[in-house]
């Protein structure tokens, strides 16, 4: 949980897995214990697609096929770790498959292995707004208290180092002989003196300060860094919209129609079970290339949602994106040092194998294929019914469903168990009644066919609804008030029992068309 909360906070798994690498090769953490971290990191990267499909909340349809898409991003890497996370814990078969690679291979640190790619084009721009010491990081991360005090911000670009004598007066214990008055004459005696002596001290000259907008600042670090943050909260939501819209007004009519064609289409003949399998390998180039697989699903989601690509053409695309998000850790690995090399490639081919065998997991075989994208689905219907879904599933499953655990976990396994074990005993009940009803409910007592001998708040989200939906119309200012009349006269219960095709569009504008 720390992986997940650690990367919804600097929002790309391939920032945190490069810290989880670095530690490693400080050896701050065993490889043993960054395995579930980098497995966090891959559930935390997803926030980024997530939040981008709320920016297509105000068309329904649209919404529901966004939201789908940036849900199933998650829906396989939780998965993934509820099946891989007690494999680890029971087996270790990362943690030797990975040592096993790393004992055959004679691999060399390269000191510059971190290969910039993206960064070429945005250092530049980031040099100018601000620049940070990564030494005093470093420090502080091996425990270093002396750098505790410094400041992060860099301030001189250029310094020099001088060596110099410099007279040093330190108190020294010395001891000396001294007359006793007793039989013995000479003791020895121990005093506390203040001792000059010459010592060669380094520091650094300043020759020339740096160029950004907080050079000669006197706000402290965290001031500046909040100041940072709100401002980077800003652009990445402007930049979210100005995608949107410009993938709007770009992917019309005749020009859709043949990238929708063209993208959604299989290899012909006996060839066509490979286009799942290249598009993974153009999910993970094109990662690569980015270096974020945040960035490259979230340039996804809006295709989704205007219907340009299908959500079952962008889940072998999603996979790919999680093997090429490894790339970068694999590069932080390369530049460690030659005693610590080993340890920080070792972690960050544990990452790899994670994201491979989730993929091995949930994407070859039809049946298990289709679970994660069934879920999605489920997920875009009850955002297309239920908006406030959206950031209810937000909050609970980056913020709340983490923080709870790590808190339980603090507190002591005993306790994790004791919650952990009954809630997800209960969980899994519900979902195998749930497919049962589904599938065969015959097979079920006449009472578990269905969930009406519940409360309506328990197996309904209407009744919450309804009640959000009073509370924002108290506020005439609210816009979920204004939405809410505003969709008053549309009934579009029956979209939990629709599928994710773009021939309900036309349905939906039918209905629109004879209701106004």
């Amino acid at each position: 949980m720390i992986g997940v909360l650690a990367t919804v906070l600097v929002q790309s798994s391939s920032t945190s897995t490069s810290i989880v690498v670095s530690m490693v090769a400080a050896e701050i953490l065993y490889v043993q214990q960054a395995i579930p971290i980098v497995m966090g990191a891959n559930i935390g990267t997803s926030i980024t697609n997530t939040l981008v499909s709320i920016f297509q909340a105000n068309d329904r349809n649209q919404f529901r096929r966004a939201f789908a898409g940036a849900t199933i991003h998650d829906v396989f890497n939780w998965l993934s770790v509820l099946i891989l996370l007690p494999l680890e814990v029971a087996t270790s078969y990362l943690y030797h498959l990975s040592e096993i690679i790393i004992n055959s291979m004679h691999i060399t640190s390269n000191e510059n292995a971190d290969v910039e790619l993206l960064k070429v084009i945005t250092k530049p721009f980031t040099d100018k707004v601000i620049q940070v010491d990564k030494k005093i990081i470093t420090k502080i991360a091996v425990g270093d208290d002396g750098a505790l005090s410094d400041s992060m911000i860099k301030r001189w670009c250029v310094t020099e180092k001088v060596t110099e004598l410099a007279n040093v007066t330190m108190e020294t214990n010395v001891t000396s002989q001294v007359f006793s008055d007793g039989a013995s004459g000479l003791v020895n005696a121990t005093v506390l003196q203040n001792v000059t002596t010459e010592i060669e001290v380094t520091r650094k000259i300043p020759i020339q300060k740096c160029d950004h907008l907080f050079v000669n600042s006197d706000l402290g670090d965290t001031t500046i860094g909040i100041i940072l943050l709100m401002v980077s909260l800003a652009m990445l939501c402007i930049c979210l919209v100005l995608i949107v819209k410009l993938l709007h007004s770009l992917l019309r009519g005749q020009i859709a129609k043949v990238i929708k064609k063209t993208i959604n289409s299989d290899f012909p003949g006996c060839m066509g079970w490979l286009t799942g399998y290249v598009a993974i390998l153009i999910g993970a180039g094109m990662t690569l290339l980015v270096q974020s697989s945040s960035i490259f699903t979230s340039a996804l989601t809006p295709l989704i949602g205007i219907g340009v690509v299908s959500l079952e053409r962008a889940y072998p695309l999603t996979l790919g994106a999680n093997i090429g998000t490894t790339a970068t850790g694999i590069l932080a690995a390369l530049a460690s040092s030659e005693g610590k090399l080993a340890s920080a490639l070792q972690i960050a081919f544990c990452h790899l194998f994670f994201n491979i065998s989730g993929i091995l997991l949930w994407y070859p075989v039809p049946i298990t294929r289709k679970v994660p994208i069934r879920i999605a689905k489920m997920f875009g219907n009850t955002t297309a019914k239920y908006r406030w879904f959206a950031a209810f599933y937000l909050i609970a499953m980056f913020f709340l469903f983490p923080a709870v655990v790590f808190t339980l976990s603090l507190a002591g396994w005993q306790y994790l168990a004791a919650v952990g074990i009954p809630t997800l005993a209960i969980f899994l009940i519900v979902v195998f009644i749930n497919v049962m009803q589904a599938k065969q409910p015959k097979c079920l007592p006449k009472i578990l066919r269905t969930w009406d001998f519940l409360p309506k708040w328990m197996h309904s989200l209407a009744p919450l609804d309804r009640v959000l939906t009073s509370i924002c119309r108290t506020c005439s200012c609210c816009p979920c008030a204004k939405e809410s009349c505003k969709d008053k006269p549309h009934n579009i219960s029956h979209l939990s029992q629709v599928p994710l095709t773009d021939s309900y569009e036309i349905s939906i504008s039918a209905s629109r068309e004879t209701t106004v």
